[in-house]
């Protein structure tokens, strides 16, 4: 079989003559590239019109193993584009399988259409077992609370209403996934008459919805009071323009800023008013300090905004209110539910700002006019001369995941690289992010197995672009999602992988220690259902679908020498697997 994109020839009729024409017209009409799927009978009148219709492109196929990592591959490709993808479920066993990715994007407010399939909804054209089992009455409930919406069309119409809806919904910010079930018996309908599709942009999702004049002068009268203002830049779109508006806001007004690894790059953490790494999971002394020091907070979407101050105020409540003024420019409240939490907190905000952030910042530079304000930054040194001086020491033969990031910035540095995903104990001293793709961020849902998707999602995004995409990954992130890799094969798109490979689910490690401390039992038990023994060959799973792998790896120089050669297979368009033993720990 030829690894590389597959093509069909078209019919030779391009009219639709089904129902599941008009569908798959539609989705190639609202512009969607590819759509991944593991293939089932309840999609087969669709399948059937994307490749003898359409010709397998635009969209174009995106065969995957497992349900999960098709939604883990459409996710990673919106990651680098704030672009849907299009995911098709097999009735609800699929939809179950895939429901887990769902849920990541949904907590990653990444946009997303997920079409389902079920029935025939008609119990007189069922086969006997299968078509049964495979229909629901109602298969959206299994994931309503985690899309921001779902519908069953009954007829061709309704399906491309439906499909328009779906698209505007799931593009309009917040952005999410959405989820439409397309009835088997109606795909493989004949049409009885033309079903026509209108002009799409005439339904397109809205502009992000901006701020109004109030909200913008006391933003502006905040930044103009505060002595030493401080900007947490959370979420953003990966756009060069949005990026450079943050750091003209940021110098206009003089201020301290950080930004995160929850998120995707969105502010050049090297720049003089970041003056502090990225921040992390752990609070830090210094960012205690940051906070401390500020007499206004400016949160853009921060994630978590009322837990990140508590965690460095040491507040008895989350809701106690800090003495400096705190505005909040977010459109968070607009998908809360009862069902998750995923909304955190509820932070006490003195300027609430219900609207996009990104538009905002572009309001902000526009209301200041070139205004410069007087540098406010709040004393600290530089985080870079500390990671200077980090880099410049030397590996030992056994590597943790801190040794690990030096090794690999370190070798990689100069190179246009997109971080798709980052480990667990990952340094954020170690966070050179100059660029809207230098890091993609970190999986919004706290799943597993969702790294090796997010990778090849974001290498399929980013193909022909120059940028050489690299996941680094746990080893049980790996053991879950492994089958993404055969993807990237199939797709004959060029990727590197990195497993920090400590041979466990350490974090649970970590978990098992707490507990064990806590109720004075003890502590060297902690391993027992967490370490991955047997030692799984991870460099042979990744060559059985397609990739130059090497492995296990030990020490500095074998990794670097193998870096060199992976960067050098990636450039040329292949695909490389390191499978790298680090120690278990995550340092500080």
């Amino acid at each position: 079989m030829n690894l590389k994109t597959e093509r069909s020839e078209p019919a030779s009729a391009s009219v639709a003559g089904w129902a599941s024409d008009v569908a798959a017209q539609t989705i190639r009409e609202l512009g969607y590239r590819y759509i991944a799927m593991v293939p089932g009978s309840s999609f087969r009148g669709l399948q059937d019109s994307i490749v003898n219709l359409l010709g397998n492109a635009s969209p174009e196929i995106v065969m995957a193993l497992h349900e999960a990592q098709s939604v883990f591959i459409a996710q990673g490709y919106a990651r680098a584009t704030d672009e849907p993808m299009g995911v098709a479920l097999h009735a609800n066993v699929g939809l179950l399988n895939g429901a887990m990715g769902i849920f990541d994007t949904w907590c990653d407010r990444q946009p997303m259409l997920v079409i389902g399939a079920t029935g025939p909804v008609d119990a007189d054209k069922r086969r006997p077992w299968i078509d049964w089992v495979h229909t629901a009455r109602d298969q959206g409930a299994l994931v309503r609370n985690f899309v921001k919406w779902d519908d069953q069309p009954n007829s061709t119409e309704a399906t491309v209403e439906s499909l328009l809806r779906a698209h505007q919904i799931a593009n309009t910010e917040p952005s999410g996934p959405v989820y439409v079930c397309l009835d088997a018996g109606i795909q493989e309908s004949r049409l009885s008459h033309p079903v026509a599709i209108p002009p799409v942009e005439r339904f397109a999702p809205p502009p992000p919805p901006a701020a109004g004049p109030a909200s913008i002068s006391a933003l502006v009268e905040a930044l103009r009071a505060a002595k030493r203002p401080l900007l947490l830049f959370g979420r953003g779109r990966r756009s060069l323009e949005a990026w450079n508006k943050r750091v003209v806001l940021a110098e206009a007004c003089g201020a301290t800023v950080l930004s995160g690894t929850h998120a995707a790059a969105v502010f050049p953490t090297t720049h003089i008013q970041h003056v502090l790494p990225p921040v992390g999971e752990r609070p830090t002394s210094l960012e205690r300090d940051l906070v401390a020091a500020a007499d206004l907070i400016v949160s853009f979407d921060w994630h978590d905004l009322a837990g990140f101050l508590r965690a460095r105020t040491g507040a008895a409540q989350t809701q106690q209110p800090l003495d400096a003024r705190i505005a909040s420019v977010s459109l968070e409240p607009v998908l809360a539910n009862g069902w998750n939490m995923d909304h955190q907190a509820l932070p006490a905000v003195d300027i609430p700002v219900l609207a996009d952030p990104d538009t905002v910042v572009g309001q902000l530079v526009i209301a200041l006019g070139g205004e410069k304000m007087p540098s406010r930054l709040i004393e600290a040194e530089h985080w870079t001369a500390h990671a200077d001086c980090e880099r410049a020491k030397a590996r030992g033969s056994e590597l943790t995941v801190q040794d690990l990031a030096w090794v690999v910035t370190g070798a990689l540095q100069g190179e246009p690289v997109t971080y798709a995903r980052l480990p667990f104990g990952w340094p954020t001293i170690a966070c050179v992010f100059e660029h809207p793709l230098a890091f993609l961020g970190k999986d919004a849902g706290g799943t597993v197995g969702s790294g090796p998707g997010h990778t090849v999602g974001s290498a399929l995004a980013l193909k022909g672009s120059g940028r050489l995409v690299v996941g680094i990954i746990g080893d049980g992130d790996f053991a879950i999602g492994m089958q993404a890799l055969w993807s990237a094969s199939y797709t004959d798109t060029p990727a590197l992988f990195i497993v920090a490979n400590n041979r466990s689910y350490f974090n649970d490690e970590v978990h098992q220690e707490r507990v064990a401390r806590e109720r004075d039992r003890p502590v060297e038990n902690k391993w027992i259902g967490q370490r991955i023994e047997p030692f799984v060959d991870n460099a042979a799973i990744a060559r059985a679908q397609g990739f130059a792998a090497l492995g296990p790896l030990e020490g500095e120089q074998a990794v670097r020498d193998a870096l060199e050669e992976a960067v050098r297979v990636v450039q040329s368009g292949g695909r490389v697997l390191l499978d790298v033993v680090v120690k278990g720990g995550y340092g500080e």
